[in-house]
């Protein structure tokens, strides 16, 4: 009998209930037992849901309060020594204290967060693990086994989900020793994995996911030999058990012999990214091993053909029998909102076209139906997505007049500035005067609660747009007063239109729509609601222009124009599925060129393009990372290169790895770049050291995604750091990132520490 599975579930809720709790909680007016309890809540939900609509093996421990990294850490016990646990059961306050760092206020008095990086290729972000040479690992968090019995007494058998001990290793790093390798510790880490397994067992478990999604990636034969030596010990130690390894958001290629040898029960394939490798699994497949099939894309909001998914199954049946098949996502659901049914706002044949998390358990539990004898034939189900399929397809909605031959119009001239670098820093010197290391800051100010209040009155209908508009000037004028205040040399109007960086330019280029709930997880409680690409983009109009050019009109210092990036638009978006991504792109790319052109047209001098993105789009596999990079570059180069030389052209990065990618940033020729830095105590500015940046950069300085306020003192060091390896001709003085989600206390201590710093170096 073919199974139908599952490989996670979005956390936070159908209406984001567990981030109000978790919020609440920190803020104080939500007690532990009753955010806990909305947990509880949230995980009962989602386990009952899946059952329901038909899913056989049900994920458990794929929920978290913040990050399943995070959870393995506390876990296994890896704890760094500054949050000051001393062994046994990791509590909440160490918990959060590991994510979001501590205040002056608190016990440890401020202590910074752990690093973020993106997982994989994806917009979440996880929380990087931090060893110490001969680090010992010991059971210090029972989660796995507590949701395993928690959904046991609900009277459902779930299938634990651990995150792989090569994976965990290798998303880590050495804190004592930068060069060293995290692998050299799986010996040590292996016996916490083992108590975990041995307690699974006992409480009754019979399979338990693995994910080891680095089978995906480039690896070493070292690096190979130590992901088979874990999971053989793994296995050893869950005799009774049965292991699934799960692989995904890549094919195997070369992994493919040792994924092949594992000894556990069960392989889990990302059919979405690697599809074309199922024969040859199927013809080296041992009989020991069942075949679990990622037919149902986990990462985007398309509904699947469920004929071609189908015709897949049923040739894997046919191969290997119905007993050793089972039907599942790609991957976790994690990365998709959880259900179209919250949307009412959407038209009937959109909808036809989408499917979100729940609507994709439905998929599954028809696709596995329909290959199995003993169900009836879903022939409903079938019917109507035949019919999504065939409407999608031949709408008139997907293609727009004009756009291809704006795209055929593209030349090698439209790609380049008129002027090198050193030239153009010269004539901005003469028009823009900046004092040494001049000071910024990323973007966005404070969100609060009185902009979305207003934001959501608007669109209510019961605010007036004249009223409206009247508010955010307001808003605007305060903030360039604040930043005059503090004595920033290139100010920002701070963003108060606009509710996200991605889904406020989607609202305002055809070829996007938008959701009202098509929620998602980027990283701890901040969820973001990425817009659907559906057809050509047009930009019928200026976006930007009336709000940019209103602020510089209440000051003599220059504001920057803010735009997203054309690549970034395109990660933080769903993204259409008929045409190849970098075209896609190109179509964006022409869109922010004209905006650009608008904005230089108002008298806009210094206009930044956001692409925080471009390393998260980074192909895992090596060699196929050119192509990506090419058009990738390509496209920021169409966006910005229209531009005279007095006009300066800043970008912004965070969260990456910059070594991977840094003659394309390079390449990318913007005047400036900012990048965070600060979280990971500017080891990121080695990746410059060893290949000198051409023009200038703004390593982050303090880290916005924490509360905690670092002194004067602090940022001047990093400064000092930064030094080290830049120019002081080159150097600008910014935060990490975007302060939207700060409070404004919180952004005016630290902004002012930051001026100080700027000052005091100069």
């Amino acid at each position: 009998m073919t199974i139908a599975t599952n490989l996670g579930f979005p956390r936070m809720g159908p209406n984001r209930e567990l981030k109000r709790a978790i919020e609440g909680f920190w803020a104080g007016s939500v007690d532990e037992a009753a955010m806990l309890e909305t947990a509880a809540t949230i995980r009962k939900d989602n386990w009952l849901l899946q059952s329901r609509l038909g899913i056989d093996h049900i994920p458990s421990n794929d929920f978290s309060l913040y990050d399943q990294v995070l959870d393995t850490t506390a876990m296994v016990g890896a704890v760094p020594p500054r949050y000051g646990h001393e062994g046994g059961m990791v509590g909440l306050d160490t918990y959060f204290a590991m994510a979001r760092g501590t205040t002056a206020d608190g016990e440890r008095a401020g202590v910074p967060p752990m690093e973020m990086k993106k997982w994989f290729d994806t917009n979440y972000h996880y929380l990087v693990p931090e060893f110490e040479r001969n680090q010992t690992f010991t059971l210090n968090s029972t989660k796995a086994i507590d949701e395993f019995l928690e959904a046991k007494a609900l009277g459902i058998h779930t299938r634990p989900v651990l995150l792989g001990p090569t994976t965990y290793l290798m998303l880590g790093k050495m804190a004592d020793e930068p060069d060293g390798d995290p692998l050299a510790l799986l010996e040590n880490l292996l016996p916490a994995y083992e108590d975990v397994l041995k307690r699974l067992t006992e409480a009754g478990a019979d399979w338990v996911q693995i994910d080891e999604p680095v089978l995906g990636i480039d690896l070493d034969d070292k690096q190979r030999a130590t992901l088979g030596r874990g999971i053989a010990r793994l296995s050893a130690a869950g005799s009774k058990l049965r292991l699934m390894v799960a692989v995904y958001f890549s094919d195997l290629r070369e992994n493919m012999k040792v994924a092949l040898a594992l000894p556990v029960s069960g392989l889990h394939l990302d059919l979405v990214r690697g599809g074309d490798e199922l024969d040859s699994v199927i013809a080296k497949l041992p009989e020991s091993m069942s075949l679990s099939l990622g037919l149902v894309d986990g990462r985007n909001v398309w509904r699947t053909d469920l004929a071609a998914a189908i015709k897949v199954v049923t040739h894997a049946v046919k191969a290997v029998g119905s007993d050793r098949v089972m039907v599942g996502p790609s991957c976790s659901l994690l990365h998709s909102p959880v259900d179209l049914g919250n949307e009412p706002d959407l038209d009937t044949e959109m909808k036809s076209w989408l499917a979100f998390a729940k609507q994709k358990i439905e998929e599954i539990a028809t696709i596995t139906a329909a290959v199995d004898t003993a169900h009836a034939s879903p022939e409903r189900a079938l019917a109507a997505n035949a019919k999504a399929m065939a409407g999608r397809r031949s709408s008139a909605r997907i293609h727009r007049s004009g756009v291809a031959e704006a795209l055929a119009a593209i030349t090698p001239e439209m790609l380049h500035r008129a002027s090198p670098f050193p030239e153009r820093r010269k004539a901005q010197a003469k028009v823009i005067k900046l004092p040494a290391f001049p000071t910024t800051t990323i973007g966005s100010f404070p969100q609060t609660a009185e902009i979305r209040k207003m934001r959501a009155a608007r669109a209510r209908g019961s605010v007036s747009e004249k009223k409206y508009q009247e508010f955010l000037k307001n808003e605007i004028a305060s903030v360039i007063k604040f930043q005059e205040k503090l004595g920033l040399d290139v100010l920002v109007h701070g963003e108060p239109e606009r509710n996200d960086m991605v889904e406020y330019f989607a609202e305002r280029l055809e070829g996007y729509v938008s959701t009202a709930n098509g929620w998602v997880q980027s990283y701890g409680t901040r969820m973001v609601k990425p817009p659907i690409i559906f057809g050509d983009i047009h930009r019928p109009k200026p976006i930007t222009v009336t709000w940019t050019t209103y602020a510089q009109s209440l000051t003599k210092r220059p504001v920057k124009g803010m735009l997203t990036g054309p690549v970034t638009m395109l990660q933080w978006s769903f993204v259409r599925d008929d045409q190849p991504r970098g075209e896609t792109c190109r179509q964006l790319a022409l869109a922010i060129r004209g905006e650009v052109a608008d904005l230089e047209k108002a008298g806009t001098r210094i206009i930044q393009i956001d692409e925080p993105a471009i390393r998260e789009g980074l192909p895992l596999r090596g060699e196929d990372r050119a192509d990506y990079l090419a058009w990738a570059v390509e496209c920021f180069r169409l966006a910005s290169s229209s531009v005279a030389d007095t006009t300066q052209i800043h970008t912004h990065m965070c969260y990456a790895a910059y070594d991977e990618i840094i003659d394309a940033i390079s390449d990318l020729d913007a005047d400036v770049l900012s990048m965070e830095s600060s979280r990971s105590g500017m080891d990121k500015l080695r990746a410059f050291d060893e290949h000198p940046y051409p023009n200038d950069i703004g390593p982050g300085v303090y880290d916005i995604h924490s509360p905690r306020v670092a002194s004067m003192e602090e940022m001047r060091e990093r400064l000092d750091m930064a030094l080290t390896v830049l120019t002081r001709e080159q150097l600008w003085v910014n935060p990490d990132c975007g302060l939207k989600t700060r409070r404004w206390d919180e952004v005016e201590e630290s902004l002012k520490h930051m001026v100080a710093a700027a000052k005091s170096l100069r």
